[in-house]
C-alpha cells in the first residue's frame, strides 16, 4: 500500500481525494493545508493538518501530492517539500520547466528522493505524444491547441492579480488554424494566430477595473502574447454560470516521408475532458506510483513524464500488461 499526503486542498487537492478511491494500491493517511484546518470540509476521514507540520510525517508518507499552483507556490513549495518525501507537481509554466527542474532535483537529491514535475496532462500526456511523434517523423512540424476548456494555472494566476476576488479562464482554439493542420498545410502559425483566451473576473471592493485588465493582459507567459478579452461580472455569475472546469485539447504532428517527401502524415491526439483537475489528477495517481517504484529501485533526483517507463505506471503484472495492452 503506497501512503500519500497532499500538500493543499484546491482543485487539484480535492481530485486527489477524489481519485483515491479509484487506486486500490493507495492510502491517502493527511491533508495538509495553510488554512484553518477546521473550515475544510474533506471527503474522507484522514487528518487535515497546518502545513508547519508536514515534517512531522517524514518516513510515513510515502508520496506528496504538492497541490499549489504554478504561479508562486509551486518554484517554492515543491523544492521544500522534496527535501522530505518524494513528491509530484503540476507545474506548467512551460517557459519556466528548466529552472523549476533544477531546483527540484537539487532539493530531491539532497533528500535522496524522487521528484515528478510537470505532470498532467499538459504538460504531461501531450508532452509524451510530441516526443513520440517527432520520433516517428522526424522531417516534420508540431501544433499544439488547447480547450475550449478552463485553464486551472491561468485562472489561478489572474487571481493573483491585485483587486481580483475571483475568476475563471477560458482557452479558445482557433478553429481555422485546426483546420488547415488537419488538412496538412503545415502553416506557420504564431501563439496568437492558434489561441484566444477570454477571462471571467469578480473585482474586489473598491478594484480598479482598468488596471486589473491591464495587468491581466500584459501579463508575461500567461496573456501578453494572446488576443485576450477580459469581463467583469459579480460573483453569483461566476458562480451560476461557470462553476464547471472542463477542458481538452490536441497535438498534432504532420509529416512527410518518401524519397521526395511525396506522402504525408497526420499524427493526432486529443483529448475531450468533463473535469481538468479530476483527469489531471488520474495522471498524477499512475506517475505517484512510478515515482515510488522507481525509488524503490534505488534512484533519487527530479524526473518528468520523458524518464519514466510505461510499465511503472500501471497496477498490473507485466505478464498481465503484456497479454492485454501490447
Amino acid at each position: 500500500m503506497i501512503k500519500v499526503g497532499i500538500v493543499g486542498y484546491g482543485n487539484i487537492g480535492r481530485g486527489v481525494e477524489v481519485n483515491i478511491q479509484e487506486n486500490p494500491d493507495m492510502e491517502l493517511v493527511a491533508i495538509f493545508t495553510r488554512r484553518d484546518p477546521a473550515t475544510l470540509k474533506t471527503k474522507g476521514t484522514c487528518p487535515v493538518l497546518p502545513v508547519e507540520e508536514a515534517k512531522d510525517w517524514v518516513g510515513k508518507i510515502d508520496l506528496m501530492f504538492v497541490a499549489g499552483g504554478s504561479a508562486t507556490d509551486l518554484p517554492e513549495q515543491t523544492p521544500k517539500y522534496a527535501k522530505m518525501f518524494n513528491v509530484i507537481d503540476t507545474f506548467d509554466t512551460h517557459a519556466n520547466i528548466p529552472e523549476h527542474f533544477a531546483n527540484v532535483d537539487k532539493a530531491a537529491k539532497e533528500g535522496g528522493n524522487i521528484a515528478i514535475i510537470s505532470c498532467g496532462w499538459d504538460p504531461g500526456m501531450f508532452s509524451l505524444a510530441r516526443m513520440y511523434a517527432n520520433a516517428i517523423l522526424p522531417n516534420g512540424n508540431d501544433y499544439t491547441f488547447w480547450g475550449k476548456g478552463v485553464s486551472q494555472g491561468h485562472s489561478d494566476a489572474i487571481r493573483r492579480v491585485e483587486g481580483v476576488a475571483d475568476a475563471r479562464q477560458y482557452t479558445i482554439p482557433v478553429d481555422d488554424a485546426i483546420a488547415r493542420v488537419r488538412a496538412g498545410e503545415n502553416p506557420e502559425l504564431t501563439t496568437r494566430q492558434k489561441h484566444t483566451r477570454e477571462c471571467f473576473v469578480v473585482l474586489k471592493e473598491g478594484a480598479d477595473p482598468k488596471q486589473v485588465e491591464h495587468d491581466i493582459v500584459t501579463m508575461p507567459n500567461y496573456f501578453s502574447d494572446y488576443d485576450t478579452t477580459v469581463h467583469f461580472i459579480s460573483q453569483e455569475e461566476l458562480d451560476r454560470d461557470h462553476s464547471g472546469i472542463p477542458h481538452g485539447g490536441f497535438v498534432f504532428r504532420t509529416g512527410t516521408t518518401g524519397a521526395d517527401h511525396e506522402n504525408k502524415h497526420v499524427i493526432e491526439y486529443s483529448l475531450k475532458l468533463d473535469s481538468n483537475p479530476e483527469f489531471t489528477t488520474s495522471v498524477l495517481m499512475a506517475f505517484a506510483r512510478a515515482a515510488v517504484r522507481m525509488k524503490e529501485a534505488g534512484e533519487v533526483g527530479c524526473k518528468t513524464v520523458f524518464d519514466i517507463a510505461p510499465k511503472y505506471l500501471l497496477a498490473m503484472d507485466e505478464g498481465e500488461m503484456r497479454a492485454h495492452l501490447l
